[in-house]
């Protein structure tokens, strides 16, 4: 879906609007009736390696946290 505002609407409600670009909504902001710019949802943000230590390759799972570690940490009741 489609949607165009005016650059004042923008200024005023640009939290809204960012939320509801974010739920894939696309939403034109416009000057004096010309379209000036897209704010639009964007896809998931990929991790690259920095290559600071030659790492070229970063797994799916890198960030995943097995629960048995985090029961370690906050100990057993």
């Amino acid at each position: 879906m489609r949607r165009t505002v005016n650059l004042y609407e923008a200024r005023t409600h640009l939290s809204a609007l960012v939320d509801d670009a974010a739920g894939r909504e696309e939403i034109i902001i416009a000057k004096n009736g010309v379209a000036k710019a897209r704010l639009g949802p964007i896809g998931p943000l990929k991790r690259r390696p920095s290559e600071l230590m030659k790492i070229r390759y970063i797994a799916e799972d890198f960030d995943f946290t097995d629960e048995s570690i985090i029961k370690d940490f906050e100990g057993s009741d």
